[in-house]
């Protein structure tokens, strides 16, 4: 039986036919048409879909069906998306429309939860059952499996780990609304503005500076890179940017005692300039019997994470 696997992202749809062993049979994207509140996006997905199983040349009978990983917040009974704010969708019943359209089930499940099922699966998280998977990109999102289920809590919003707040005085705004929030600091975006706002407060000369004054801009890849290179400004806004996500992590290990914790996300590209300093505070919030059992590893299946969780939870429900 083959299982099709969809990670809907705001810019483009990856897409992949995945067998019941895990391998890929082929992958392909199609861009997100977020026109008239993404009201095509249902429809462009099922054509090349079904596009897809006559290009191989394969019976509807022979497809399980679609497992789908979409942003916002969603009805996980129903996959009705209440709202999904980067395509456009407010009470959507994305799941019914898709049915309808491709004649297959479909499951849908929150995009982060889907890579942690993928790392659980085949990734940096293979044979683990207590697993949170990170992904800090734009924003800082967590997939949190506890004895091989995905949490999702009583209303699917389990692992928003981005607006755990971890600065409660004076923290830059987020946009959640609220003041603080891990994700304005650990994110690529927060490292970004953290670096800037350091640029405009510190007149020595740094690398980072020549960067910026060069380019006009600076990235948070920049940002690490200049670390590398042992930049002093950018080496402490490394440091505090894993500070925080140390401190949050810590925290939550002490709440759901994981086996591993793996991070993801464009962020994670930054690899020991920023595990290394993550590891040292999360055994600093930890307690030491919960770090001890827990080890902290980069994910390894990358932008493909999404489709192999979104099949392995088509094959299982």
């Amino acid at each position: 039986m083959i299982n099709i696997g969809v990670d809907l992202g705001g810019t483009t749809i990856k897409m992949a036919l995945i067998n019941e062993e895990g391998k890929m049979i082929d992958k392909w994207v199609i861009a997100t048409n977020t026109i008239d509140n993404g009201k095509h996006i249902a429809s462009e997905i099922s054509k090349s879909i079904l596009k897809k199983i006559r290009q191989f040349g394969l019976e509807t009978s022979s497809v399980h069906g679609v497992g789908v990983g979409a942003p916002g917040f969603i009805n996980l009974d129903t996959g009705f998306i209440y709202q999904a704010v980067n395509i456009g969708w407010k009470d959507y019943p994305f799941k019914a429309e898709l049915e309808q359209l491709l004649g297959l089930p479909v499951i849908v499940d929150n995009d982060a939860n889907m890579a942690a099922l993928g790392e659980m699966w085949l990734g940096a998280g293979q044979g683990t059952r207590n697993l949170i998977c990170v992904t800090l990109g734009t924003g800082v999102g967590a997939g949190i499996i506890c004895d091989g289920k995905i949490l999702h809590g009583v209303s699917g919003m389990a692992g928003e780990i981005g607006h755990i707040t971890v600065i409660p005085r004076d923290g830059a705004a987020c946009n959640c609304g609220k003041t603080g929030c891990l994700e304005t600091v650990s994110s690529a975006t927060g490292i970004r503005r953290m670096a800037l706002d350091a640029l405009d407060y510190i007149d020595s000369e740094s690398i980072l500076r020549t960067m910026f004054e060069t380019k006009g801009d600076i990235t948070a890849e920049d940002v690490f890179d200049c670390a590398e290179r042992q930049d002093p400004l950018s080496s402490t806004v490394t440091e505090k940017a894993a500070y925080y996500l140390g401190y949050a992590l810590g925290a939550l290990a002490v709440t759901v005692n994981p086996e591993k914790i793996v991070i993801g996300g464009g962020v994670s590209h930054a690899g020991d300039a920023l595990v290394k300093p993550l590891k040292k505070y999360f055994r600093h919030f930890s307690l030491p019997k919960i770090a001890d059992s827990c080890s902290i590893d980069l994910a390894k299946l990358g932008n493909d994470a999404g489709v192999f969780g979104a099949a392995w939870l088509c094959m299982q429900k």
